[in-house]
């Protein structure tokens, strides 16, 4: 996702530049990019904020102000107009807890902007696994939380390690974005928690995350917001290798389940087996039964239950290599009724059966 505040237009000029290249690339032959996209639905949104854009696009890059354009027509900062999960998230107390699928308030609707509404809508419709939104203004690979519970300081996700892997991927693939130093400031290896460098609230990084099955980054990917055409050319070459590297990302770590067409209401829950484990909430998989998510390679046990099926529970083992199959067979509940006693006097066989019923109480022997 590209141009989330009108005047930060690298990433904007870069996505199309993204989807030239990849078209190119497989009419040419080439088996990197021919392997990714039959293997991967890519999906890309050159402008969010086209509103912003215009504005910032009629004062030219020699007189733009620092914040002309960057928000939309109704004057509104798209990247603080999510819903904010991570307050619900901190206020029940349940940061390494549910991380994912946490429901939206009753009101969101009333709350957002037209184009918020409309990339809610879109992640919705599918199940997303890896995403990156591209800004400008500074140099790093940022990743979740962005907001902090009290006050700027690291504030890592139960994924954390897997987010910095996802961050290094892409800087370290950059033209110079890993060496740390970028317009006056200073990120190890070109990454850094959100929080610990600024606290964001109502991003949409976060709500990703805490949404759905979508791992998000934010590519801050230039000092000036709004680079020269002369600029484009060097910035593409700087980031072309590192768009390529961080979406074959999801075919690397990403776990993935496909049950049946009959396999509704199918739930899955994921727990590690390594010393720094924790529960995954339970995983909804897509309206054709699909279910995706990145994961670092180790053991995990997986239990996959339904309404009306005994669960069931495997061990699996996540790798760099290409995926294994496991297969769940769910059993159906089987629910038996007690026999029906029959009354006394109905006739079988032209004969009137009777039974003499002793109170338990005068039975002897029967003692609790």
């Amino acid at each position: 996702v590209g141009n989330m505040h009108g005047n930060e237009v690298l990433g904007r000029e870069l996505l199309l530049q993204l989807s030239e290249f990849l078209c190119e690339e497989y009419r040419r032959g080439s088996e990197r990019v021919t392997r990714l996209l039959h293997n991967t639905r890519i999906h890309i949104m050159p402008s969010m904020n086209p509103d912003g854009y215009e504005v910032a696009a009629k004062q030219g890059p020699d007189s733009i102000g620092y914040l002309t354009g960057r928000n939309n027509a109704n004057g509104v900062d798209l990247n603080r107009n999510f819903p904010d999960l991570n307050t619900f998230m901190y206020y029940s107390g349940e940061i390494s807890g549910p991380n994912h699928h946490i429901p939206l308030p009753d009101n969101w609707k009333s709350q957002v902007e037209p184009e918020t509404l409309a990339v809610i809508q879109w992640i919705g419709s599918y199940n997303f696994v890896l995403s990156a939104n591209l800004h400008g203004g500074a140099v790093v690979a940022n990743y979740p939380y962005d907001k902090s519970h009290r006050r700027t300081v690291n504030t890592p996700t139960p994924d954390d390690k897997l987010f910095q892997k996802l961050a290094k991927t892409y800087s370290y693939a950059h033209g110079w974005m890993h060496r740390g130093w970028n317009c006056g400031d200073y990120f190890a290896d070109g990454i850094t928690n959100g929080a610990s460098w600024y606290s964001l609230s109502k991003g949409m990084q976060d709500f990703n995350y805490l949404y759905t099955n979508c791992f998000e980054i934010t590519l801050e990917l230039s000092c000036n917001k709004f680079p020269p055409e002369k600029d484009l050319e060097r910035q593409w070459m700087a980031n072309r290798e590192a768009l390529v590297a961080f979406i074959e990302e999801v075919r690397r770590w990403s776990w993935n389940l496909h049950p049946s067409p009959a396999a509704t209401g199918i739930y899955f829950t994921l727990q590690s087996m390594h010393p720094e484990c924790f529960l995954f909430s339970p995983c909804v998989p897509g309206d054709m039964g699909d279910y995706f998510r990145l994961l670092l390679p180790g053991t995990y046990t997986v239990t996959a239950s339904a309404e009306g099926y005994q669960p069931q529970t495997v061990t699996t083992t996540v790798g760099p290599a290409e995926p294994s199959l496991v297969h769940f067979q769910l059993k159906q509940d089987v629910v038996r009724k007690p026999p029906e006693r029959k009354a006394s006097g109905t006739r079988t066989n032209n004969k009137t059966l009777q039974k003499k019923v002793v109170p338990r109480a005068t039975r002897r022997g029967t003692q609790r």
